[in-house]
């Protein structure tokens, strides 16, 4: 899928929402917020990696690995910056334009730790 082949691409969140949900969702969404930030509210079946853990040299989650990656934060700036340096490491990331903000403001579902209601902090 040429989307996933070149550095910088973004999606928007009505494509990310798409390609990651379901019971098989054929792309993981990696939150790379920080722990506070995805304890008050992510996107339902997202990954979580903060950015300073993958800038330190982290791995990706055991369920992230070998699969494509749609990168979200909470404005587009920090994904933006993890999936360039995913893709320089050879992963298959692309940046979700806008972020949880834009995510929250299509209306798709937020939530928290527990698995309430969330919101974008």
């Amino acid at each position: 899928m040429f989307l996933f082949r070149r550095t910088g691409a973004r999606v928007t969140v009505d494509e990310a929402r798409s390609r990651t949900s379901g019971d098989q969702p054929e792309v993981v969404l990696l939150d790379v917020r920080e722990k506070p930030e995805w304890t008050v509210g992510h996107a339902p079946g997202a990954v979580h990696v903060p950015l300073t853990r993958l800038l330190a040299g982290g791995a990706l989650p055991a369920e992230a690995q070998g699969r494509p990656l749609m990168v979200i934060c909470r404005s587009g700036h920090r994904s933006q910056q993890a999936a360039e340096l995913l893709a320089e490491r050879g992963a298959q990331a692309v940046d979700v334009e806008g972020g949880m903000n834009a995510w929250a403001a299509a209306g798709y579902p937020v939530v928290g730790e527990r698995g309430n209601s969330g919101k974008i902090a």
